[in-house]
Order: structure tokens, then sequence, then C-alpha cells
């Protein structure tokens, strides 16, 4: 393959693009070691050797630093290699090694996401977020049938917040809240019920 350019990313790594449209990251120190020139060639066996001895290791760390922050998803770490310049082979590498010692659990994730905000959280709008860092629809269907999302209680706190009686309320107040609940993901049927008493020690 051949290398297309080098471009400074910062004082110490440099950006390598090659003519088959992917780019790796390298220390400027690395890139002297292994002669790679803007026009030069890039072999196959100097490629391999650059990946098992160089970016192998080091795709592993870094994803090994990003858990130590908060857990992720699988998606999430796979966008964060590829946001550092790891080509795929690496990413997939370090994404197997979390994988093979349940570093990166995305069910778990799930699950633990839902218990953290099933109580402020519509569960549309968990479901979006889900959806989002990569967890697959059947996976988030489970895990709402395992982990209950009561999202009556939130609307009534809500509700209860902004001040509302359901029998004073003016049309436009409820319409206003109505709206404002939506945006939240809540249905409106879900609204509509706790709106008139339905929800259990409500208005």
């Amino acid at each position: 393959m051949q290398i297309i350019s080098v471009t400074p990313l910062d004082k110490r790594r440099s950006k390598v693009l090659t003519d088959e449209d992917f780019a790796f990251a390298l220390y400027q120190g690395e890139i002297k070691a292994y002669k790679i020139k803007e026009g030069g060639e890039l072999t196959g066996e100097v490629y391999w050797e650059i990946l098992e001895k160089v970016l192998f290791k080091r795709a592993k760390e870094r994803t090994l630093y990003l858990l130590k922050s908060r857990d992720r998803t699988e998606l999430e770490i796979r966008r964060r290699l590829k946001d550092g310049y790891y080509p795929q082979e690496a990413i997939d590498y370090a994404v197997d090694f979390l994988k093979r010692y349940r570093y990166v659990d995305d069910e778990n994730y799930g699950r633990n996401y839902i218990r953290t905000y099933g109580d402020r959280k519509s569960r549309r709008q968990l479901e979006f977020e889900l959806r989002n860092k990569g967890i697959d629809r059947e996976t988030i269907d489970l895990l709402m049938e395992e982990c209950q999302v009561s999202e009556d209680e939130q609307i009534y706190q809500f509700l209860r917040k902004k001040g509302y009686e359901k029998d004073t309320a003016q049309p436009k107040e409820r319409a206003r809240l109505t709206a404002a609940l939506a945006r939240k993901g809540f249905s409106y049927d879900a609204i509509c019920r706790v709106m008139e008493g339905g929800e259990e020690g409500g208005f």
C-alpha cells in the first residue's frame, strides 16, 4: 500500500493515511523506525508488525483507560478508538480482549443504565439513549421487562412540582404541561391518565 500523507496531530504524533483509505497514528520515533514517509510504500509485512508490536497493545491500554472513568458499551469503545485513529484490526483486537474478560458487557451496561435513570427518564427516552449507545432492540426490550420503569410516578412528580391541580388547571396550562412531558418521551395516554387522577395517590 502507498502512504498518501503523514499529518502531525500534535508535537509527538502524526496520522498516517494510506491509499486504501484508512489511517493510524504513530509517535514520531515510530515513524522514523518504520521509515514511513509520504509517497513511500508500506508493505503488508511491516503493517502487521506495526499492528502486533505497537497498535494492538496501545489500543488495549487506551480502552482500559477509558473504562477507568465509567462503564461504556462496545459501540462507545469502538467510536473512541476510531476517533483516535486506530485501524479496524486494532479496534477489533481491543474489543475482543474486553469482551473476553467481561470488561465490556452491553447487557449489564443497559441494566445498570435503566436502574440508574429509570426513575427520572421515560421509557421512550431510555430506549432512544440505549440504542444510540449501540445496544440492540431485543436486549433493550428484555431489560425493560426486567427493570420496571414507573412512568406514572415520574409524570406525577413533574406535575406536582409545576403546581398542577386537576380541578383548577386551565386548558392552556394543561396543554403546556402535556407538551413538556411529551418532549420528555412520555406517551399521551400516560400523561392524560395521571392528569385525570389515574396515578395512585394522584390528583
